[in-house]
């Protein structure tokens, strides 16, 4: 686990088929299951993700509000990729409140990079690249993403309850 550039990763080792592991990350509805950050709420639509320039909304909460988060996926290499740059899904997430930004990505992305070992194991990665976010946002490891823990311990959170998921 290391911030490294523009961006924080986390992996781990998983005792599962990669093909497992992405029809989980491949399903918004699945997302909640394996969220370590205590954000997710859960997915407005049940279908899963088939490829780039799709999208999904997520219901979410973060220090006592509830939005929503359009997500739109920008990498899609089944079984291997999977990344999405999250919009605001509603104006109190904007800045301003401005309507007008609405479903506008705001330059960041999430994404999971799988790397199969074998037929039934794989190194799962989780990535935020923070793009163009200010620095001073994650000066403590972004512990601003949930007011609790940092970007990387909710990663490796979410990793842990992926490798449970993926390996029930």
């Amino acid at each position: 686990m290391a911030g490294a550039g523009r961006s924080f990763e986390a992996s781990r080792r998983i005792e599962a088929a990669a093909a497992t592991i992405f029809q989980i990350l491949a399903s918004p509805q699945r997302h909640r299951d394996f969220d370590g950050s205590d954000m997710l709420r859960g997915a407005v639509l049940e279908r899963p993700i088939s490829g780039v320039g799709d999208t999904f909304t997520m219901k979410m909460h973060r220090l006592g509000d509830d939005y929503l988060m359009l997500n739109y996926v920008v990498e899609f290499e089944p079984d291997r990729r999977l990344f999405w740059e999250p919009a605001p899904g509603d104006p109190s997430r904007t800045a301003g409140n401005d309507p007008a930004k609405v479903g506008i990505p705001a330059g960041y992305r999430w994404g999971y990079i799988l790397n199969p070992e074998s037929d039934n194991v794989t190194v799962v990665t989780e990535v935020f690249d923070f793009g163009p976010l200010p620095e001073d946002l994650l000066r403590d490891g972004g512990t601003w993403i949930n007011g609790a823990n940092s970007i990387v311990e909710s990663m490796a959170a979410s990793l842990e309850k992926l490798d449970q998921i993926s390996t029930a």
